[in-house]
């Protein structure tokens, strides 16, 4: 496990999770104080329609280690993923929804399984706790992607994450909705970084309703995995961006270096 207290950001992208989004950062507040003394939540905020501002407003006047980001406008799954990716400052990044499905009291489950040579923690879910369409959908959505894709985890679909920033900064994003989280994996996957998997609990949506898993909303999310897979899967252009990244990387680890040999 990790030899010392690691600096960790937690963020949620939210839209109409007004009813549960300020429990989900009060506890995860709580639950990286025990876990660190170098921590930061933050909520990127999605086009809201109910009152999900107003107590991201109240929270930042509470807790000095939370910030928010609001847009009026809807920046899709995929953006609001983004830009929390973008935004956090540690050196772990932990994410889940705003909806409070996940418990983030198991950040504690997660960190312990992030030793030397692991660069992502994925959870998955002991008992999906959803209505029965959707865990209809979610089984079948889950097996045909894995298939398609070539996935190794457990369970793709469990948005329940511990990354290394430095695996982070080797790929790059581009998908606009949820299916972000299958180029995530795929990208991450095919750079060659290590994952572990944990079990994690799930729990029914006692606020909103979700934006993914639905037939209305599968019609629409279907060509974007086709597009995905056209792109990651038969033309692989991202290897060579994954290379080039590492590349850069390296030049300014080097420069950096000798930058501070310089100056001592």
């Amino acid at each position: 496990m990790l030899t010392q207290r690691p600096s960790i950001s937690a963020f949620f992208p939210a839209y109409n999770d007004g009813g549960t989004i300020g429990s989900l950062v009060v506890t995860t507040l709580h639950t990286l104080a025990e876990l660190t003394d170098d921590y930061e939540v933050l909520v990127v905020e999605n086009g809201s329609t109910d009152y999900t501002v107003e107590v991201l407003e109240d929270l930042a006047r509470q807790y000095d280690h939370f910030r928010f980001l609001a847009h009026r406008e809807a920046l899709g799954y995929g953006g609001a993923l983004r830009i929390g990716f973008a935004e956090c400052r540690k050196d772990l990044i932990f994410y889940t929804d705003g909806d409070a499905q996940y418990d983030p009291h198991e950040i504690q489950q997660l960190l312990p399984a992030m030793i030397d040579g692991v660069d992502v923690v994925n959870g998955w879910k002991i008992e999906r706790h959803d209505p029965l369409h959707r865990i209809i959908i979610g089984r079948m959505y889950h097996h045909f992607v894995k298939f398609i894709f070539g996935f190794k985890l457990r369970d793709v679909d469990c948005d329940f994450r511990l990354i290394r920033r430095e695996a982070l900064d080797v790929i790059d994003l581009e998908s606009p909705d949820g299916t972000i989280c299958l180029e995530l994996v795929k990208k991450l996957q095919d750079a060659g970084f290590k994952f572990a998997e944990v079990p994690v609990h799930h729990y029914h949506r006692t606020y909103g309703k979700s934006q993914f898993f639905n037939f209305r909303r599968l019609s629409r999310v279907l060509p974007h995995v086709a597009w995905l897979w056209w792109k990651l899967v038969v033309r692989r252009e991202h290897i060579q961006r994954i290379a080039a990244r590492r590349r850069l990387l390296e030049t300014r680890k080097q420069a950096d270096k000798e930058t501070s040999r310089v100056v001592g």
